[in-house]
């Protein structure tokens, strides 16, 4: 693996891991769901879930180095499938996040990281557009002199989950810190974060 590594242009791995930040940086779905539950949960919630996205980016990652994102890609049923189900996990959350009185919010800085690590693990792993991303992103700097593709695929992947982990945690954090000078006994915090749930429910569900 190292060998496959060192076989990678230096300029060729700068130019993925630039093009990777770019794209972690721009707000979207990931950002949005970690945003949501720093809001939600406080700055380690919002951490956690920005960890749970990164277990999530890791899955498909597997997926693609073993080639299943290649076959899952090539069959609509299984993507719509992937994608109704993040869709309802979404939902799911909306609605309990907007049900939830003011009581919980005093609970904000005591979610259970594991919880926060799942839900986030679970947004990614059932959205169906990394695996197309993955797809299409990764193999343009995947090349066979360099050695086994798949172990490319597992380098590069590597390299765009932990700095896409970094920035999502970073986003994750700074909503919790932002979250807490809401208003939480004023239910402002839950009703905002089931907005955001909501709002990316609807946007697997129409994509």
């Amino acid at each position: 693996m190292w060998d496959v590594f060192m076989a990678f242009p230096a300029e060729s791995l700068i130019s993925f891991i630039i093009g990777g930040l770019i794209l972690n940086v721009a707000p979207g779905a990931d950002v949005f769901f970690a945003t949501a539950c720093g809001i939600k949960g406080g700055p380690r919630a919002g951490a956690m879930a920005g960890l749970g996205v990164g277990f999530g980016v890791c899955w498909h990652i597997t997926l693609a180095a073993l080639g299943l994102s290649a076959v899952i890609a090539a069959h609509p049923g299984a993507l719509s499938a992937i994608r109704w189900a993040g869709a309802a996990y979404l939902a799911w959350l909306a609605v309990k996040s907007w049900r939830a009185g003011m009581g919980e919010n005093d609970a904000k800085g005591v979610i259970s990281p594991w919880r926060a690590i799942g839900r986030g693990f679970l947004s990614n792993a059932l959205n169906p557009k990394p695996v197309l991303f993955i797809l299409a992103f990764l193999p343009q700097f995947t090349r066979p002199e360099y050695g086994p593709i798949w172990q490319q695929i597992v380098i590069l992947g590597g390299i765009f989950a932990f700095t896409g982990t970094l920035i999502t945690i970073g986003y994750g954090l700074l909503a919790g810190y932002l979250g807490r000078s809401l208003g939480r006994r004023m239910g402002v915090v839950n009703k905002i974060s089931a907005v955001m749930f909501g709002g990316l429910a609807a946007k697997i569900a129409i994509s």
